[in-house]
């Protein structure tokens, strides 16, 4: 039988099913790794790239917008900032439906929808309906997430870690390579061409994700939608490494954020001048980095989390170093970017394989909650790196990348021994 044609059902009875949790939801049963062929996963990381770069196309092309729509150049990051918004509700009122729809028709619908959105932005005829626009392909980028959770359902337990690795690598890999695809078809057809071309591909990708993916069908006892909110609270509540790793994940995405967001405006002007194209360059040094990390899952499965963790944001602060050598050399720079990413990358990956070891029927809902964390994150870094850019340039964002970098690693150090919780798992 097809991968595509197999169902995947919550709550079937016999051999390997797995018990309910406190809100009353079946716990899924983890098919054999068979199920999971490396084509799939290959389609999970691409699905993934291509539609968390729709929240990132923006970031190179914030000068010309603001050209566009005659908005200042400090104030152009609240479009970043709109579109995080629109992700944090996604995370709290979209994802959480994977533990409780039926995943595929989630995912194909969402896919769907962002295409409508992504349409709107590329003929927003002003700034208040570009917002609007963006905010909406916010909330549905987050078919990602829902993806990133099904893998993990897929995925045999011991190689969950590997596989959310190198699904989350698709993930990062498209954050960045958006900045070079966005840079270069803007120098071709300008800004809005890229949302329209982007509508079209993700069109493409709910058709090839129709034809794949299982279905994966809710049962019948499963909880309410109000009580699969409530129970996110709880899981707050009951789960330290929930806490941790989500406040790490805030921490680091804010740094990355700062970096990209702002990274535009000097690179744009003079002394260096570069080319929307030439700015996206950076993006493909960050995606080796990015790249080079996804085997963080793999040394999460081996129980060494913590160590990695430890190196990774040790290795973002001193990325900052380089990073503030942007005047001195753009290679200098590009070994910064390289570091960084990787370091994020690496934690990234890691704080998902632990969360995802917690409880295994409600992992859309842990990483619904991680991720809210992480699109405070990077809303919050995009409007601080542009204000602090006009106010004290960029080694005021080198500084404020530095100080956030500083304090996620103080903040594991703190907590790396966290008391586990009632579903915790060791490592």
């Amino acid at each position: 039988m097809e991968f595509g044609q197999v169902p995947v059902r919550i709550g079937d009875k016999g051999a390997g099913s797995e018990p309910a949790d406190h809100t009353g939801a079946a716990m899924e049963p983890v098919p054999s790794a068979g199920q999971l062929p490396a084509r799939v996963v290959l389609l999970f990381a691409v699905a993934c790239g291509l539609s968390v770069a729709n929240i990132y196309y923006a970031q190179p092309l914030l000068d010309a917008m603001a050209r566009d729509f005659a908005v200042a150049p400090a104030s152009i990051g609240i479009v970043v900032t709109m579109t995080q918004i629109g992700y944090a509700l996604g995370l709290i009122f979209i994802v959480p439906l994977g533990d409780l729809l039926d995943r595929r028709r989630l995912i194909v619908g969402q896919a769907a929808l962002s295409a409508l959105a992504l349409i709107a932005v590329g003929w927003a005829p002003t700034a208040i309906t570009l917002l609007a626009a963006m905010m909406a392909v916010g909330l549905l980028a987050v078919v990602v997430q829902v993806l990133v959770a099904f893998a993990a359902t897929l995925a045999a337990p011991e190689e969950r870690g590997s596989v959310v690795g190198r699904v989350t690598s698709g993930v990062v890999i498209g954050i960045l390579l958006a900045r070079f695809v966005s840079g270069t078809v803007a120098d071709l057809a300008g800004w809005r061409s890229v949302y329209l071309a982007s509508a079209l591909l993700t069109l493409v990708m709910a058709g090839c994700l129709l034809r794949v993916l299982p279905r994966h069908v809710a049962a019948v006892a499963a909880p309410s939608y109000p009580q699969l909110l409530r129970s996110m609270v709880g899981l707050f509540r009951d789960e330290p490494i929930l806490r941790v790793r989500a406040t790490l994940a805030l921490l680091i995405f804010a740094a990355f954020s700062a970096l990209w967001t702002a990274m535009v405006l000097p690179l744009s002007a003079p002394p260096f001048s570069l080319s929307h194209t030439q700015v996206g360059l950076f993006g493909l040094a960050g995606a080796a980095g990015a790249l080079a990390a996804g085997r963080a899952g793999r040394l999460a499965d081996r129980g060494l989390a913590q160590w990695t963790t430890g190196i990774a944001l040790t290795l973002m602060l001193l990325a900052w170093i380089p990073v503030a050598l942007m005047g001195v050399s753009l290679w200098i720079l590009m070994v910064g970017i390289v570091v960084l990413d990787f370091s994020l990358q690496a934690v990234h990956v890691t704080n998902q394989s632990l969360i995802f070891a917690v409880r295994p029927e409600a992992r859309s809902r842990l990483v619904g909650g991680y991720m809210v964390f992480y699109s405070i994150g990077s809303a919050c870094g995009s409007i601080a790196s542009t204000m602090i850019y006009a106010w004290a340039g960029w080694l005021g964002v080198c500084g404020l990348g530095a100080t956030i970098s500083a304090v996620a690693l103080l903040f594991w150090a703190a907590t790396r021994h966290p008391t586990p919780g009632p579903g915790a798992s060791a490592g």
